[in-house]
């Protein structure tokens, strides 16, 4: 048995220690090298929550030890044409420096399928730098693939616009 046993919630955004949780754990991620290395701007941190609270398809998963948040998923409900079926991106997933390497981010992967399966989601997407490999070990054992199917051999970027 673990000696600090993780949990892991769906945040509810009216929460306030929830709402407390998400700015403190989005802000750790966006601090992190792996996270673009740069602190979220106060604007940004006043306009998150109401963001995410006026986005209905948001849906965050929160890992705690003994209490303390350690741990997020940030996702959005999709739809997959090709599929017809909803399906859940992973938007953000990090866990707090000295987290890591328990097994938490394959706690937060686990809640996310389990939702996607309880929603009838065709897939699970997500997007990973080329240089973060231990995040790209974690994704592999939890079955993710850099490929659009895994008998395909066309292998799929991510590509952004900002606007």
């Amino acid at each position: 048995m673990d000696a600090n046993p993780v949990s892991i919630q769906q945040a509810d955004l009216n929460r306030i220690e929830h709402q407390k949780a998400v700015l403190e754990l989005t802000q750790a991620y966006a601090s992190d090298p792996m996270g673009g290395g740069e602190s979220l701007s106060p604007e940004v941190l006043d306009r998150l929550i109401p963001g995410l609270q006026a986005t209905p398809h948001a849906l965050i998963f929160l890992a705690y030890v003994e209490g303390k948040p350690i741990g997020i998923a940030t996702c959005f409900i999709g739809f997959s044409t090709f599929l017809a079926k909803p399906l859940l991106n992973i938007h953000d997933i990090a866990v707090l420096p000295p987290y890591r390497g328990q097994g938490i981010g394959q706690k937060l992967i686990a809640a996310v399928e389990t939702k996607g399966i309880e929603m009838g989601c065709g897939k699970l997407t997500l997007e990973v730098k080329s240089q973060n490999l231990v995040a790209q070990r974690t994704y592999k054992r939890a079955g993710f693939s850099n490929d659009i199917n895994p008998q395909s051999m066309d292998h799929v970027f991510f590509m952004v616009k900002y606007l």
